[in-house]
């Protein structure tokens, strides 16, 4: 059963969303929060799986939750739930650790694939942002420094850049999901970073794979 954890300031969509995921057999929504002001120390005494954290409510920002969140736990699967599509929202987001965005106008099933896909490891964005999120990177030069990856490094990065699962790496590689993770953990740490998401942007920005 995936552990769900849900930040929205809108009582009406909260409420809906928590209870179209308690309908599941699969989910459990272990909290349901109308800002994110205490969201370490939820995720610290929750434990969740995945996260569902708006952008815009008062006090604290969604954006400054999954920084909040980031500085405590690197493991917890934070997607961005929101009506904003911006590409500034989308880099911060994805810049300070979320690990997928999804509009609120999504529908129900699309929603609950999001959350079942990243947490199997996957990077869930509507076709709209991951437009957007191409177009961020066109054009950018070709980077000169390759973090001193290995080649089983690099080839684990550029199937997570293809868009697979850890479980999808395994297979592709036809290494152990325990080898991925160790070669993943080795990665975050060459390359600076602290999520699949950051991960996948640094290695496109600096055309790394």
């Amino acid at each position: 059963m995936i552990r769900v954890l849900l930040y929205d300031d809108a009582e009406q969509f909260r409420e809906t969303m928590g209870m179209l995921l308690d309908q599941t057999d699969e989910f459990a929504v272990i909290g349901k929060f109308a800002n994110c002001e205490a969201a370490q120390a939820d995720v610290m005494l929750l434990k969740p799986d995945v996260v569902l954290m708006d952008i815009d409510m008062p006090g604290a920002s969604g954006i400054e939750g999954v920084r909040m969140i980031r500085k405590k736990n690197q493991h917890v699967k934070i997607i961005m739930l929101t009506v904003f599509d911006d590409n500034r929202n989308i880099y911060d987001a994805i810049r300070y650790g979320a690990n997928g965005y999804i509009l609120k106008k999504s529908t129900p099933s699309a929603i609950v694939n999001a959350i079942k896909d990243v947490y199997e490891g996957g990077a869930p964005m509507n076709s709209s942002i991951a437009t957007q999120v191409l177009q961020m990177f066109a054009g950018m030069l070709p980077g000169d420094i390759n973090y001193g990856l290995t080649e089983k490094e690099r080839g684990v990065l550029k199937s997570l850049v293809d868009g697979n699962s850890y479980k999808m790496v395994a297979a592709d590689l036809n290494i152990s999901i325990d080898t991925v993770r160790s070669h993943i953990r080795n990665i975050y740490e060459k390359l600076q970073v602290n999520s699949k998401s950051e991960a996948v942007v640094k290695a496109l920005k600096n055309r790394i794979v």
